[in-house]
C-alpha cells in the first residue's frame, strides 16, 4: 500500500498553514493521502497574527479561527520552537520528507540609508511592533520619553505604530498586551506624532479601514494639512483604477478641511516630505530633516531643493519588512527573497532545487494583505503536487512520522504541539478571565513552554 506524501513545512504562519491547508484540499489528500509537520521556531504557532497585528485590531485576529480550523486536522502535526537550521536543517529535513515548504516570513526591518539612522531614538517599527506585542526575543523594555515623534512610511505598519504611541495605555487594556507593556505604554510621553510620507495621499499604502481608525480613538486628533492635499494626471489615474486608493485620499480631503479639535494627543500625517537626514546632539535624536518633493505628472515625485527640520526626539522607520537569509537556499539580497518559479526555488544557474518550495513574503517579499498569501500557497502547492504526479520528488531515506520524533529527541529539542497550543490558549485566557479581557498573553519562552507542557 502506498504511503502519504510526506511534506515539511518550515514557518506555521498564515502563509504556511494555507500551503497545509491547499495540500489538505488537494486530490491527493485523498489518495494516497498526505502527511504534513510544520515547524516553527516560536512556541506558538500564527506567526505575524500574533506578533505582528496591533493589539487593539482583533477584527484580523479573528483570522486565526479559520487557522486553527486547519491545523485541527489528524493529517497535521506543529512541532514549536524549532528553529531551521540550528535545530534542523535542509539535509535533516530531506531524510524524512518528499518536499519542503519554507514560509518563513518577514521580522526584520528593512534598511533607510539616511545620515542619522543609527542615532539612540532611531528604531525599526519592526523592533517595536516585536515588543507590544510581547515577542519573547525582543527586551521587556521599551524607551518611550520622547514628547514628540516622527514615524517615516506610509504603510499599515507606519499607521499600527502612530495610533499606539498616540493612545492611552488604558484604551489599549482591554487588549491582549502583556503587564510589561501595559507598564510601558502607561509611562509614554508621546504627545506629538509625525507621520511622513514622501509622495502624495493617491499614493499612501494605508488600507481604508485602517486609515479611519486612526480618528476614532477619543484621544487622538488626526490632522492633514490642505496644502498636501494635490494630484497630478498619474494621481488621478491612479485613484480611477483603485477603489482602496480613492478612499484613502477621500478620507485624508475630509480631515484637512475640517476645523482641528481638542483631542489631547495630535497625529500629523504630512505628504510631499522626503526624509533626508535625523539629526543628532551627543548621540541622540534632536530632530529630523525632509526635503519637500514635487509630483512629477505620473504619480511620482522629485525633490524640490527646499529642506525642513521637524522638531522630534525619536524617529520610527517603517519602511518595510525583510525576510532573514535561509541557509542552503538561493538567496535574492536586494529584494530579501528566495528565487522561485511559481512557488519552486530556483538556483543560480536556472535550475529547480528539487523538493524545495517556497510561499508568502519569503517568496514574493513582505507586500500584499493576507488574503494574497492564500493565492500564493495554492500556486506553491500546485506545482508541488506537479511535481510529485510527475516523479521529480525525491525519496527520503526515514519517511515514517516517528523518525522525526526520535531524532529531536536524540538532539534534545523541546518542542511544543498542537495540543500544547491548546494549553496555552487557556492558560492566556485564565490569565485575562480576571479582568474581563479575553487574554492576557504570556510573553517568557519558558512560560510558554512549560504551559505548553513542552
Amino acid at each position: 500500500m502506498p504511503r502519504p506524501l510526506r511534506v515539511a513545512i518550515v514557518g506555521a504562519g498564515p502563509a504556511g498553514i494555507y500551503a497545509a491547508d491547499a495540500l489538505l484540499k488537494s486530490e491527493v489528500a485523498a489518495d494516497p493521502g498526505v502527511s504534513i509537520d510544520l515547524f516553527e521556531r516560536m512556541p506558538a504557532p500564527f506567526g505575524l497574527i500574533r506578533y505582528g497585528v496591533a493589539p487593539d485590531h482583533p477584527r484580523i485576529k479573528g483570522i486565526i479561527t479559520a487557522l486553527h480550523q486547519v491545523l485541527d486536522k489528524p493529517q497535521i502535526r506543529l512541532f514549536g520552537n524549532v528553529d531551521y537550521p540550528t535545530d534542523l536543517n535542509l539535509d535533516d529535513l530531506r531524510a524524512f520528507y518528499d518536499a519542503v515548504i519554507f514560509s518563513t516570513g518577514a521580522m526584520a526591518d528593512r534598511a533607510l540609508s539616511i545620515p542619522g539612522i543609527d542615532l539612540d531614538g532611531s528604531y525599526g517599527a519592526a523592533d517595536f511592533v516585536s515588543w507590544y506585542d510581547g515577542h519573547p526575543d525582543v527586551p521587556r523594555t521599551w524607551p518611550l520619553e520622547a514628547e514628540k515623534v516622527a514615524v517615516l512610511g506610509v504603510g499599515n505598519v507606519a499607521l499600527d505604530v502612530a495610533r499606539i504611541l498616540a493612545k492611552t495605555a488604558d484604551e489599549l487594556l482591554p487588549t491582549e498586551i502583556p503587564p510589561n507593556v501595559y507598564d510601558g505604554l502607561k509611562a509614554n510621553k508621546a504627545v506629538e506624532i509625525h507621520v511622513f510620507g514622501r509622495r502624495g495621499p493617491a499614493q499612501a499604502k494605508f488600507s481604508p479601514m485602517e486609515l479611519r481608525e486612526l480618528d476614532h480613538s477619543p484621544n487622538i486628533e488626526v490632522i492633514v494639512d490642505p496644502e498636501d492635499i494635490d494630484y497630478d494626471e498619474g494621481s488621478i489615474e491612479t485613484r480611477r483604477g483603485n477603489k482602496q486608493a480613492d478612499m484613502v485620499a477621500k478620507t485624508l480631503e475630509n480631515w484637512a478641511i475640517r476645523d482641528v479639535g481638542d483631542r489631547p494627543h495630535k497625529l500629523y500625517l504630512h505628504f510631499f516630505e522626503s526624509p533626508a537626514e535625523i539629526l543628532g546632539e551627543d548621540g541622540k535624536v534632536v530632530g529630523l530633516r525632509t526635503e519637500r518633493t514635487a509630483l512629477d505628472g505620473t504619480g511620482n515625485v522629485k525633490g524640490t531643493g527646499v529642506f525642513k527640520d521637524w522638531d522630534v526626539t525619536a524617529v520610527y522607520r517603517a519602511v518595510g519588512y525583510l525576510s532573514e537569509k535561509l541557509p542552503k537556499l538561493p538567496w535574492d539580497e536586494e529584494s530579501g527573497t528566495v528565487p522561485d518559479e511559481g512557488g519552486r526555488v530556483v538556483e543560480d544557474g536556472g535550475t529547480h532545487l528539487q523538493s524545495t518550495y517556497v510561499t508568502g513574503w519569503i517568496r514574493r517579499g513582505p507586500v500584499g494583505l493576507i488574503g494574497h498569501t492564500k493565492g500564493d500557497a495554492n500556486e506553491t502547492v500546485a506545482n508541488l503536487l506537479d511535481d510529485f504526479a510527475n516523479g521529480r520528488l525525491h525519496t527520503p531515506s526515514a519517511p515514517e512520522p516517528e523518525a522525526v520524533d526520535a531524532f529531536l529527541a536524540e538532539r534534545n529539542v523541546r518542542f511544543t504541539t498542537w495540543d500544547g497550543w491548546y494549553k496555552l490558549d487557556a492558560a492566556e485566557r485564565a490569565l485575562g478571565e480576571p479582568q474581563g479581557r479575553e487574554r492576557v498573553k504570556i510573553v517568557e519562552r519558558e512560560d510558554m513552554l512549560r504551559e505548553s507542557g513542552a
